[in-house]
């Protein structure tokens, strides 16, 4: 890939490359945008077949991180690291020391934390290097495991998506089919067999979809049927990419509304789905719990601040919601249009701050 021609098409500032010959260390540091604060993305680590690879995903994610962090309303900007190994072989406490040290040369500009293929212990071992991570262990005065509070998020913006398609958010007696019953999930099923949900769960795990059956009451069903079951919100919590040319047609939902990352198989889907009147809550907003609660551990991590700000969620769908009818355009091009809106207000400001500033100086 052309680097530099692909950093300029979508804006990032900075691309930084670790080695380290000692521990093995081969790492990958992309920061997009730091307009709005310091640049907050997780670590992942994963068996890249190609360095340019590794790149392109290391600069795929940092965007979509800023766009996340705006969007969540946090003072910070996107940022993201891969590290090339296998996750069950590669590591090694060295390793991860000797990343802490990159990222402390940073002096702030990116705070990292978990992702796929990395853990607390991983985010420990970097803490003895920098104080620029989050997700350390809760001895640290760390938030511990992010899963409650990001089923916590979603569920709220399952309500604010409710809202806006049957005109109350309330969800007694709305039947809800949730793809993926893992840690985020099952949390998420309990709020929602809580206010009187009713379950359709499925997932490849046997075992997760008994244990929901059981405290839930939930109705299993088989991984294909998932998409055409007869359900009022669709929530998918499990892969990436299954809202796409061979579900959208079967599904009967009004509301797409769950954890997965990259719901859209192509930014195409989203325009379908626009036009069939089914309301999609942009994945990067609904699930922005997590990183909502690892935030607040910058600024000493207190529990009930960050539960307050995660229910927030609920008000961003609303807004989101707002500028989707306001400008006639589907929900995930109105959930960038917010994110990129509130970054160009504050670049806006800030440059004239530094223009007024340099007139003072000059008349002085």
């Amino acid at each position: 890939m052309e680097i530099f021609t692909y950093m300029e098409k979508y804006d990032y500032e900075q691309l930084v490359f670790c080695q380290d010959e000692n521990s093995g260390l081969k790492a990958v540091i992309a920061i997009h945008d730091t307009t709005l604060g310091p640049a907050l993305g997780g670590t992942r680590m994963w068996t890249y077949q190609s360095e340019s690879e590794a790149i392109e995903d290391a600069l795929r994610l940092a965007r979509g991180m800023t766009y996340k962090n705006a969007a969540a309303g946090l003072n910070l900007g996107g940022g993201k690291t891969v590290i090339i190994g296998d996750p069950k072989k590669d590591k090694n406490p060295e390793m991860f020391r000797a990343f802490g040290r990159y990222i402390q040369s940073l002096n702030g500009r990116y705070i990292t934390a978990e992702d796929v293929g990395t853990s607390v212990d991983d985010m420990d071992l970097i803490h003895m290097e920098t104080d620029y991570v989050t997700g350390i262990s809760p001895e640290f005065g760390s938030s511990g495991n992010p899963s409650p509070v990001t089923a916590y998020g979603v569920y709220k913006g399952m309500k604010a998506s409710a809202k806006e398609a049957f005109g109350s958010d309330s969800l007694e007696g709305k039947v809800i089919a949730v793809q993926g019953v893992g840690n985020v999930a099952y949390r998420l099923c309990e709020y929602l067999h809580e206010e009187g949900a009713s379950l359709i769960v499925t997932d490849i795990n046997k075992e997760a979809v008994q244990r929901a059956v059981d405290a839930f009451g939930a109705k299993a069903i088989d991984p294909n049927d998932i998409y055409s079951v007869d359900c009022d919100i669709y929530a998918p919590c499990a892969l990436g990419a299954t809202i796409n040319d061979d579900t959208i047609p079967v599904l009967k939902a009004k509301v797409i509304a769950g954890s997965a990352n990259n719901q859209l198989k192509t930014p195409e889907h989203g325009d379908i789905i626009h036009e069939k009147g089914i309301i999609y809550a942009p994945d990067y907003v609904i699930n922005s719990g997590g990183v909502i609660n690892v935030a607040d551990e910058l600024n000493g991590y207190n529990q009930n601040r960050a539960l307050r700000k995660v229910e927030g969620i609920y008000d961003i769908l609303g807004k989101v919601y707002e500028i989707a009818k306001r400008d006639h355009i589907p929900t995930y091009v109105a959930a960038d249009r917010m994110a990129e809106e509130r970054i160009e207000s504050v670049r806006k400001s800030r440059n004239q701050f530094l223009l007024n500033g340099h007139h003072t100086l000059s008349r002085r």
